[in-house]
Parts: C-alpha cells; structure tokens; sequence
C-alpha cells in the first residue's frame, strides 16, 4: 500500500516516474568471445534486417557519406589524410545510428555525424594511428618495388627483362602490403563501436578488435568470402547493388561487435 503526500494538494493525480531503460543494443562487454562459424553469415543477414527498418534512410546516408568523403579527398594536399582521419569519426556515427535501429528508434542521417558529438577526440585520434598504420604497411612495400626496379637498371641487360624484373618486384611489394593490411583491419574493425559503447581507448580498443577478430577467424573467413560474392553480384548492374550491399555491410560489422561482444 503506498502512502499518501501530505504536502501533494487534494485530489492531484500522482507524479508520474518515468523508468531508466538501460540501451540494451550495445554490449557491455569489452572482453570479445567466441561464435560458432555460421555467426558469419548472420552478421550479414542481420545486417539485412536492419537495413530493411528504414532502406531509404540508408541510402540517403550511404550517398552523403559517399559525397563527404569525394569533398574531403578534393581539399588540396591533406584531402586523402583528412580523408583517412575523418572515416573513423563517420564509422563511429554509423555504429551509433545502428545501435539506435536495434533498439527500435529511428535512424537520421544525423547519426552519420554524431561521432563528431561523441568520443571525437578519441575517434579522430584512432583516425591518426590508422594513417600510422598505413604509413608502416606502405613502407616495406616502397622499399621492395624501388629495390627491385634499382636493381634491375644496375644488372642491364635485355629491356623485357627488366620489365620482368620490375614486374616481379611490384607484385611481391603488393603481397607485402596485403599481409600487412590484413592485421591493421582486425584491429580497426571493431575499435570505433568499442570506443563508442565501451569507452576504450582507441589503443586499447585496436588491441580488444585484433584478439576478437583473431579469436573468430573463422566466421570471419566466411563472412568475407560471402562479401567478396555479394560484392561481385551488386557490381553487375553498373554497381547500383551497392547501393544496398553498402548500408548492409557497414550494419554487419555493428552486429558482428554485438554477436562477439555479448555476454552469451
């Protein structure tokens, strides 16, 4: 039995409380666990479905992101560096607006920027280390492909065989690049939806995406082999399917975090 106000006036409706709800979409976890191999497929499919929640929404941001990042490259001389800085503070936005569909509110195309709102710093800063990242991938490669090239005019000899050798040194500075890409995206993969749920810190958030996406190798050798297939398909009709595919992959990596990141 509840008791009465004395100091509430007579015949006055009660106050009204109004719960706290607790966001359920986003994990609260920051220790990542492992899925079975079919989880990899079903972060796509899930994706699906919250693209389905509001299709267009999606695709008004897919192209004002598209066109934001065409802008920024356009800035003279640090167009491609901003470029790179910037696309992790937009990720962070997306994970947020993909959040907000999982917990059944509407997606803006507000929430493309809202990681200019929230963890900005952080966010801009793992912006920085992913152009560190780059810079440490690329050089290996340049060393390779000069070397080779150097080489090649020092030995003389037939034209076609420096081309050959040329050739040769350009692809094996390419595998370098592509080993060493793979890492540097394990560790970005997650890194914006766990500073912007679990508040890590943009090293410690790389350090938590590398182990989870290392400890779910397999889903993951699945899930891309399914994107590289899809994106194959959605390019045949002159890559309108992107259109689609795009909003629908960057919500699989939100409910890839959500899968790896949840308690179980």
């Amino acid at each position: 039995m509840s008791e009465s106000n004395p100091y509430q006036p007579p015949g006055s409706p009660p106050p009204r409380v109004t719960p706290t709800v607790a966001p359920a979409a986003a994990p609260a976890s920051s220790t990542p666990r492992s899925v079975d191999a079919g989880r990899g497929w079903e972060w796509i499919a899930e994706g699906f479905a919250l693209f389905k929640k509001q299709p267009g929404t999606w695709i008004l941001i897919l192209i004002v992101f598209v066109v934001c990042a065409s802008l920024i490259h356009f800035i003279p001389v640090i167009g491609s560096l901003a470029g790179v800085l910037l696309t992790q503070v937009f990720m962070g936005g997306l994970m947020l607006g993909c959040a907000a569909l999982a917990r059944d509110e509407t997606l803006e195309v507000g929430h493309l920027f809202a990681g200019f709102k929230q963890n900005t710093g952080d966010l801009v800063l793992l912006g920085v280390l992913t152009v560190v990242g780059w810079i440490l991938a690329l050089i290996p490669a340049v060393l390779i492909a000069g070397g080779g090239a150097f080489m090649s005019m020092m030995m003389g000899g037939e034209p076609i065989a420096h081309v050959g050798a040329m050739g040769l040194s350009f692809f094996l500075a390419l595998l370098v690049v592509l080993a060493l890409a793979v890492p540097l995206y394990m560790a970005l993969w997650f890194a914006p939806s766990l500073i912007v749920f679990n508040q890590l810190k943009p090293v410690d958030a790389m350090k938590t995406s590398f182990y989870a996406c290392l400890k779910n190798i397999v889903p993951f050798l699945l899930y891309g082999v399914i994107a590289v297939v899809l994106c194959l398909i959605a390019a045949i009709p002159f890559g309108l399917g992107f259109l689609v595919l795009g909003p629908v992959l960057f919500a699989s990596i939100y409910t890839g975090y959500r899968d790896i990141f949840s308690a179980g």
